[in-house]
């Protein structure tokens, strides 16, 4: 019967079938991840983890530490640095974060002025934030695990990512032995290339985002202080922990330190903070990107924007944050296998000939 077809549709026939395979096992895993949620976050935490300091555990290595004291010593960095950071950011969010949200209602106010509905609707966002915020916290504890606080599920998650970070770093080697036991015969070499691929690029992805969005805040910080927004600390805070939504979260985070400095230092000021703003993001796109991140996966704007959309709608928030480096990563993939295709196709046409 399919020989009856022109060998155009039949190689149609066959592509869309592929596609049809590979959407099918796609919706299949991330059921299984959505399914398994509270198993399946600490290991693609840990394995984020893993990525941002597989460097360090490697220069011990170096210095002939021995792997078991060179990960522990690494999750032990990992506890100071992190827990510092976060200590700081939440800190300054909960100082100043009163102060945030009565400048983005006397903001809206003076939006509504203006703008009509556009205000009212920022007014009624910032009013109600904080029952917004234990509303999302409430279901994200009967997400992670039920019948247990918010603040509980997170340190059960963290200690768990912790762990597992460890493991991951110690016994990276058990690893990539066992890929190449579990592979098909011969394809071992094609698997550990393909997976370090993978791993590169979520490494390159989290190193390059950390340092551009600690970069982006402290710019911003500098910038909001030198005007004298109030909340400026807190505001830094926000734009450190957005930077890690490509673009959606760079442009919440400014908008907001630009509506804080209208309602709190009128529209004079308000400009020039949104010039600070906008400086700093042209200097992270023709600056700090290409130079930071110019070794990872390069991946248009559109594709990015697609594939936060879709982790928001699979997982929320952490959806988001974990949407952009599991593409890179499949990127990573689709590259090491064009050049895998392309060198199998370079070796077999001397033979032919």
């Amino acid at each position: 019967m399919l020989t009856l077809l022109p060998e155009p549709a039949r190689k149609l026939g066959a592509w869309c079938v592929l596609a049809l395979l590979l959407a099918a096992l796609a919706a299949v895993g991330i059921w299984l991840c959505v399914y398994l949620k509270t198993a399946v976050t600490p290991v693609l935490l840990a394995l984020l983890g893993t990525a941002l300091l597989g460097p360090m555990y490697r220069r011990l290595l170096r210095m002939k530490v021995q792997k078991s004291l060179a990960a522990g010593l690494t999750c032990a960095a990992v506890v100071l640095v992190v827990g510092g950071a976060t200590y700081i950011v939440v800190s300054a969010l909960i100082e100043t974060g009163d102060q945030i949200i009565a400048s983005l209602r006397q903001a809206a106010k003076s939006l509504t002025e203006h703008l009509g509905a556009a205000g009212t609707s920022l007014d009624d966002l910032a009013a109600n934030s904080k029952d917004l915020l234990s509303k999302f916290g409430s279901t994200a504890a009967s997400g992670v695990i039920s019948g247990v606080s918010v603040v509980g599920g997170m340190i059960a998650m963290a200690v768990l990512a912790l762990l597992l970070v460890f493991f991951f770093l110690r016994d990276s080697d058990r690893a990539v032995a066992a890929m190449h036991s579990l592979a098909p015969r011969g394809r071992g070499e094609a698997v550990e290339a393909m997976a370090r691929r993978a791993f590169e690029a979520i490494e390159g992805f989290m190193r390059g985002t950390t340092l551009i969005a600690l970069i982006d805040a402290l710019c911003i910080t500098v910038g909001l202080l030198i005007l004298q927004v109030p909340g400026a600390v807190g505001l830094g805070a926000l734009v450190f922990v957005g930077a890690y939504i490509p673009y959606l979260g760079a442009f919440i985070s400014g908008a907001v330190a630009v509506l804080v400095a209208i309602a709190d230092r009128g529209w004079i000021i308000g400009l020039w903070a949104l010039g600070v703003v906008l400086a700093v993001q042209v200097l992270e796109g023709h600056v700090l990107q290409p130079m930071i991140q110019s070794r990872t996966v390069q991946m248009h704007p559109a594709i990015v924007m697609i594939a936060i959309t879709a982790g928001a709608s699979v997982a929320g928030i952490l959806g988001m944050l974990l949407a952009v480096p599991l593409t890179a990563a499949a990127f990573g993939i689709y590259s090491e296998l064009r050049v895998q295709y392309g060198r199998g196709k370079g070796t077999e046409a001397p033979e032919a000939g």
